[in-house]
């Protein structure tokens, strides 16, 4: 998680630009380090409750530790990103009322943002879609549902705790397997469905992974480096630990900012141009 301090804080992204779906955490009230738990683990160095600020939490909403996070034990702050619905909670769902001043829409705020990003996560995968050429006969279909999101995260707070997100998020995901399907589909030679597959610590250095679905995949700590992931399913793959140096995930379908943060890679790794080349890779 980024502060207005971070020195690789990107510029404040305009409204409806590529920006919009990351994370500002300068127009924020903090609400990842407030609403959601923590668990005491690698990640976390102690647990937090939901609802509860995090001990290194400001008054001002800046991060206290942000310069040492990942030495202090929190390296899955480090890793979490929002897609924007931090600052859209904050600023546009309740008016740029923080939950300090206004304490009686704390609990709608912390409610809401969980729902927002998940949204968001959505709309992060829609614009995915709309990217590659080979699903053209789908994107009528995929910006109707960009369309349909983006609606529904603009929502009242007492709309959004209704919200059946898991049935909003299966309507989607049928029409992003159909958006994999095509990608992939141009890719010479059969290749393997490894959804869900348990990979971990698997040697796949210099893998030829070219359009094969990893969907669910539990990559933590696999070897994929020179590995060549390009128009490969990467959506929900877990990638903690997980060596990229040297591969190529360039036209990779659905790789996201976190999922890039939770990784190794180096100045070699091939990324989609939408993502950041994280801070910690060599």
């Amino acid at each position: 998680m980024r502060t207005p301090t971070s020195p690789d804080r990107p510029p404040r992204p305009a409204p409806g630009g590529p920006g919009a779906l990351r994370a500002d955490c300068a127009s924020c009230f903090g609400l990842c380090c407030v609403a959601l738990p923590f668990i005491a683990s690698a990640d976390f160095a102690r647990n937090k409750a939901a609802g509860e600020p995090c001990g290194n939490l400001d008054a001002d909403f800046r991060c206290g530790i942000h310069a040492r996070l990942r030495t202090g034990g929190y390296q899955g702050c480090t890793v979490y990103d929002c897609f924007g619905a931090g600052q859209q909670v904050s600023r546009e769902t309740f008016g740029g009322r923080d939950w300090r001043q206004n304490p009686d829409t704390a609990r709608a705020m912390f409610d809401a943002f969980p729902v927002v990003r998940h949204l968001r996560e959505l709309l992060w995968y829609l614009t995915d879609a709309l990217g590659h050429e080979a699903a053209r006969p789908l994107h009528p279909g995929l910006r109707a549902l960009l369309a349909e999101t983006g609606a529904l995260t603009r929502r009242e707070p007492a709309e959004l705790a209704r919200l059946d997100v898991a049935a909003h998020r299966e309507k989607v995901n049928a029409l992003l397997l159909r958006t994999s399907e095509l990608v992939r589909a141009p890719v010479r030679g059969r290749k393997k469905d490894r959804r869900g597959a348990d990979l971990m610590g698997a040697r796949l250095r210099g893998a030829d992974l070219r359009g094969v679905s990893l969907r669910g995949a539990y990559l933590i700590a696999a070897d994929l480096s020179g590995a060549d992931l390009r128009q490969a399913d990467l959506i929900g793959a877990d990638l903690r630990d997980a060596d990229l140096s040297g591969a190529d995930l360039r036209g990779s379908l659905f790789l996201t900012q976190m999922q890039a943060n939770a990784a190794r890679g180096d100045t070699a790794t091939g990324l989609p141009p939408a993502l950041d080349r994280p801070a910690h890779w060599s």
